[in-house]
C-alpha cells in the first residue's frame, strides 16, 4: 500500500521515535518536495531535521506532483501532498491539519492522521498506544483531547477482548 504524507504525521512520529511504524504499515511513503523542506526548516526540532537530512530510508520516496491544483485553499505542502496523492492514486494521504484533511476528503482521498496511524499500529500489536500517546503529548502537537481519549478507549476495549 502506497501513501502520501504531509509534514505533521512524519514530524510527530519521528519525535515519538516510532517513524519506522510507517514501513510496517505501508509499502511506501511518498513525500512531495515542500514536505521534505518543511522537515528541515530551522524551527523544526533537531531530531526531525537530522532524520530528514541523513538520507531518507528506503521506504520513503521523494516525488513532486506534475500538476498543482491552485484552487485548493491549503498551504503549499498540503497542496503538493493532495495533488500527488491523487496523481499516483495513493491508498491514503497522511495529514493532520483540519483544513487540509477537509480538502483531501473533498478530493475523494482517504485520510489518516497521526492518531489513526498509531491506532492502526497498536491494533497490529506493534506499539502500546497509551505509552506512545504519552510521548505525543510531550511534543508540540495540537491534538484534540477528545480524539485522544476516544482512541485510547478504543484501544482499551480492543485489548480487553
Amino acid at each position: 500500500m502506497i501513501v502520501v504524507s504531509d509534514t505533521s504525521p512524519l514530524h510527530y512520529l519521528i519525535l515519538c521515535g516510532v517513524q519506522d511504524l510507517l514501513a510496517q504499515l505501508f509499502t511506501q511513503v511518498v513525500i512531495p518536495p515542500t514536505v521534505f523542506q518543511e522537515l528541515q526548516q530551522s524551527r523544526t526540532p533537531p531530531e526531525v531535521r537530522v532524520w530528514a537530512a541523513s538520507g531518507l530510508p528506503a521506504w520513503v520516496r521523494l516525488q513532486a506532483p506534475s500538476v498543482l491544483d491552485s484552487t485548493l485553499n491549503v498551504d503549499q505542502g498540503e497542496m503538493e501532498a493532495i495533488c500527488l496523492a491523487r496523481e499516483i492514486r495513493a491508498a491514503a494521504i497522511l495529514m493532520d491539519d483540519r483544513a487540509g484533511r477537509a480538502a483531501a476528503l473533498r478530493c475523494g482521498l482517504v485520510v489518516a492522521g497521526t492518531v489513526g496511524i498509531l491506532e492502526a499500529a497498536a491494533a497490529r500489536g506493534l506499539i502500546q498506544l497509551p505509552e506512545i500517546v504519552e510521548r505525543l503529548r510531550q511534543t508540540n502537537a495540537r491534538l484534540d483531547p477528545e480524539l485522544l481519549a476516544a482512541a485510547l478507549e478504543r484501544d482499551r476495549v480492543r485489548r480487553n477482548r
